[in-house]
C-alpha cells in the first residue's frame, strides 16, 4: 500500500495508529517533521505535537497532510474522478471537468473492454491519484473490492430505455 493510503488507514483507525503511520512514513520518505510541516502548509511545532504528544490533528490538518505526502510520492496530479467504461460510451462524454458545490473537478477516462481490463483501470486510476470512480454496475462489486477510492455506478436509464425502444421496433411489438 502506498504511504497515502497508510496514513488514511491510520488515521481512520485511531490516533496512535495514525501516528505511528506518520512516523513510518516521515521515515520511508526520509524527510523530516520540519520539511513535511513546510509541504503540507502547517506549523513544525502542530506536526510535532501530533507526532509526539498524542495531540489528534484537526481534518484540514490531516487533509494537508494528505496531499503533502501525496505530493511527495509523485501523485501531485489526484484530485480527478476516473471514468471507466468501454471506449465507445467514454466517446460520448464531452465534458473533462464537472463543476460541483461551485469547485471544477476534472475527469479522466479509462477504456476498458472485459471485467479484467476494468479491475486493471481501476488500480491504475487509484495509483494515478483517481479521488473516486465511475463505472459500470456489472464491475462496480468487484472493483469495490481492490480499490479503496469511493466508486459510483454509472445507471444507464436512457440508454436503456433507447435499447428496449430498439428492440421493440426490430422484433415488430
Amino acid at each position: 500500500m502506498d504511504k497515502h493510503g497508510k496514513l488514511l488507514r491510520g488515521a481512520a483507525e485511531s490516533d496512535e495508529a495514525f501516528r505511528r503511520m506518520l512516523r513510518e512514513v516521515l521515515d520511508a520518505l526520509d524527510i523530516t517533521i520540519k520539511e513535511l510541516a513546510e509541504r503540507a502548509g502547517v506549523s513544525s511545532s502542530t506536526l510535532y505535537k501530533i507526532v509526539n504528544d498524542d495531540r489528534s490533528p484537526s481534518l484540514d490538518i490531516l487533509r494537508k497532510i494528505l496531499v503533502a505526502v501525496r505530493e511527495l510520492e509523485g501523485r501531485s496530479e489526484g484530485n480527478f474522478i476516473a471514468v471507466i467504461a468501454a471506449r465507445h460510451v467514454l466517446d460520448e462524454v464531452v465534458e473533462r471537468s464537472v463543476s460541483i458545490e461551485g469547485r471544477q473537478l476534472r475527469t479522466r477516462e479509462y477504456p476498458a473492454t472485459t471485467v479484467e481490463d476494468a479491475i486493471v483501470a481501476s488500480v491504475r486510476a487509484e495509483r494515478d491519484g483517481a479521488t473516486a470512480i465511475v463505472c459500470a454496475p456489472i464491475v462496480s462489486s468487484t472493483i469495490e473490492k481492490v480499490v479503496e477510492v469511493p466508486i459510483a455506478t454509472i445507471l444507464p436509464r436512457d440508454s436503456v430505455t433507447e435499447a428496449i425502444r430498439l428492440a421493440a421496433r426490430k422484433s415488430g411489438i
